[in-house]
């Protein structure tokens, strides 16, 4: 069997959209991105936002694709209201959990109001007390701070 192409993954779905060797409703390229149609979509209009090189989570990608990449969010969350009607967009993205492809994807899903969908997906747990809420922005701010 052949090694994949620098940059792309064996046997990953948005590594061959990207190269065009899969099928996909593409809605915006770049030398860099590529975006496409959620094949199961949230509503419709739901895009999916992929850099071409193969890119696990967000933790993984390159300096040079941070500006890149979220430029190109804002221009799908953009047009999902501009080109669908649409009132706004969740934008999100999974990082291993809840990943069902491991290529870093984008979500953009266009809203409406009174579409249906309730907030987030899981339920919300607070903080036991102040003290648990303190003390899980302190660990936070020392590992942000290494």
């Amino acid at each position: 069997m052949t090694e994949p192409a620098p940059g792309r993954a064996r046997d990953c779905v948005f590594c061959a959209i990207a190269a065009g060797e899969a099928d996909a409703d593409v809605v915006l390229a770049t030398d860099d991105l590529v975006a496409f149609l959620d094949r199961r979509p949230v509503f419709p209009g739901h895009v999916l936002l992929v850099p071409r090189r193969h890119v696990g989570t967000l933790p993984d990608l390159p300096a040079d694709l941070r500006d890149p990449f979220l430029a190109a969010a804002q221009r799908i969350a953009t047009a999902v209201v501009d080109g669908l009607g649409a009132q706004g967009s969740w934008v999100s993205i999974n990082n291993t959990v809840s990943q069902s492809v491991p290529h870093l994807h984008l979500h953009v899903v266009p809203r409406t109001k009174g579409d249906g969908l309730k907030g987030f997906f899981w339920p919300r747990r607070g903080y036991a007390d102040d003290a648990a809420r303190a003390g899980t922005a302190a660990r936070l701010r020392a590992a942000l701070e290494t």
